[in-house]
């Protein structure tokens, strides 16, 4: 699939996807990320071309991305959306809530393999931040979080879990991406967050798992302005392409 832009989502990631995967997820990344900005009417046949697909693959992706509410279907094509500050906001809401739940049932269940596993993780993520590589830290990051909450076998918070993990994902990526290049040094902080979790998870300590939790997400305010800075810097480019 050859674009004219370069690409937001990275292509690793989707690299067995299907075309209307990677075109959902491009779209995804460009519309959170204020490159096409709210408002903006997609084309079908536009997108098509850009993408070099048929329209099947856009039409796809478009319902994909209605699913989400971050773009609006109507007859002239689809009209942009994309998400609010308190939307954001909202979905680490949800993160908190589905963790939360999940600690609680860990607190009965054997964590020593979720543990190994954990920390196998972690160590990932501190070789992506030595070699200052965002998009695999995000990888990591997103599968760490997955990790526990697949860990207590629960389908209705799996399913909950991957019905926000798509435009989650997009978030995350976006600011760790403006981190890596902005406030670097505060990823000694973020891993230090993610030990503590993992400590909280190993000795079973309600206190511990609030105060981790609490560390983890009251970073997402971080996150916002560090996504609304990726824009401003995306949009900078943009406007320097056209000049």
């Amino acid at each position: 699939m050859a674009e004219s832009k370069e690409m937001l989502y990275p292509e690793k990631w989707h690299s067995k996807a299907s075309a209307g995967d990677r075109v959902t997820s491009e779209l995804r990344m460009r519309i959170i990320s204020g490159l096409i900005e709210s408002g903006t009417i997609l084309s079908e046949n536009k997108l098509a071309t850009d993408f070099s697909v048929s329209r099947s693959p856009i039409r796809e992706a478009l319902k994909k991305l209605a699913s989400e509410n971050i773009i609006r279907l109507e007859k002239m094509g689809a009209v942009v959306i994309g998400l609010t500050e308190k939307e954001i906001q909202e979905i680490y809401d949800v993160r908190l809530l589905i963790e939360t739940f999940v600690f609680e049932r860990l607190v009965k269940l054997d964590t020593n393999e979720l543990v190994r596993e954990l920390s196998k993780i972690l160590e990932m993520m501190k070789v992506a931040i030595k070699y200052s590589d965002a998009d695999e830290f995000s990888f990591q990051d997103v599968l760490f979080h997955e990790t526990i909450i697949r860990a207590i076998n629960h389908s209705y918070i799996l399913m909950i879990w991957n019905n926000t993990k798509p435009v989650m994902e997009s978030l995350i990526l976006l600011s760790m991406r403006a981190r890596i290049e902005e406030k670097y040094d505060d990823f000694t902080r973020v891993l230090e967050n993610h030990g503590l979790y993992i400590e909280a998870i190993e000795t079973k300590d309600r206190e511990l798992m609030i105060r981790s939790l609490h560390q983890n997400f009251d970073d997402v305010q971080g996150k916002v302005e560090d996504l609304w800075m990726s824009q401003q810097m995306l949009s900078k480019g943009v406007e320097q392409e056209n000049d």
